[in-house]
């Protein structure tokens, strides 16, 4: 259960704050605007706070909940600008567009491909194959994890496609994570760069309907990833 306790407004006007940040492209001074017009005296900085806090057990109950996505995936990073920096938010979708895992890098290296590799596996099991760009850094990280794969005798290694037409899924994917990021102009430290990045995920994975919703709205798949 995520705790709300310190919060000093009700939980559900939290979550609808929240919601509406990683969900939709606004700002926090638009954020606030909008809370306001609700009958919410709410600070921006107070709006962040939230956000921040609250996404990194959200997204953690939304890998736990999702449905069972496929063992054929595309893999790839995209930019996203912290402290006036560029750096990395790695991603993986499976072969019909499901999200599997994400993880911002300040690096884009082969420590950090492999570093993301072994996350995305971690949490959903070890694929056939995965699909990745010309990336040296990419194509090293995941040889790497075959290695280990071996080493450790499970008995099956992955294997490695370099297609670039095959990742079109994931690039169109990528829209919709810039699309909300943009009206952001970029983050002002890591840490919160990578939990509302996390946040913004669990909120994709709501839209892309990758959990059993009982028909329910998104807003209510989101509140019941924080009950």
């Amino acid at each position: 259960m995520v705790d709300f306790k310190g919060a000093h407004y009700p939980k559900s006007v939290v979550l609808f704050a929240v919601f509406f940040y990683l969900r939709y492209p606004v700002s926090y001074r638009d954020l606030e605007e909008i809370m306001e017009e609700r009958g919410v005296d709410v600070d921006h900085a107070t709006l962040n706070r939230w956000v921040v806090k609250y996404s990194l057990s959200i997204a953690a109950k939304a890998q736990a909940k999702k449905r069972p996505t496929a063992i054929s995936w595309r893999m790839d990073e995209t930019y996203i600008k912290v402290k006036g920096k560029w750096m990395y938010h790695y991603r993986a979708v499976d072969r019909d567009g499901q999200t599997l895992d994400f993880m911002l890098s300040e690096r884009r290296d082969k420590s950090a491909a492999r570093r993301f590799f072994r996350r995305a596996i971690g949490t959903n099991g070890i694929p056939d194959r995965i699909v990745i760009d010309k990336s040296g850094a990419n194509l090293a990280g995941l040889e790497a994890v075959n290695v280990i794969l071996k080493v450790t005798g499970t008995g099956q290694t992955i294997k490695i496609l370099q297609v670039k037409y095959l990742n079109n899924i994931l690039e169109q994917d990528q829209r919709c994570i810039k699309r909300i990021t943009r009206r952001m102009l970029g983050f002002k430290a890591f840490h919160s760069a990578s939990a509302t990045l996390e946040g913004i995920e669990a909120a994709h994975m709501i839209r892309k309907g990758q959990f059993d919703n009982n028909g329910m709205t998104a807003f209510q798949q989101f509140a019941q990833l924080a009950a």
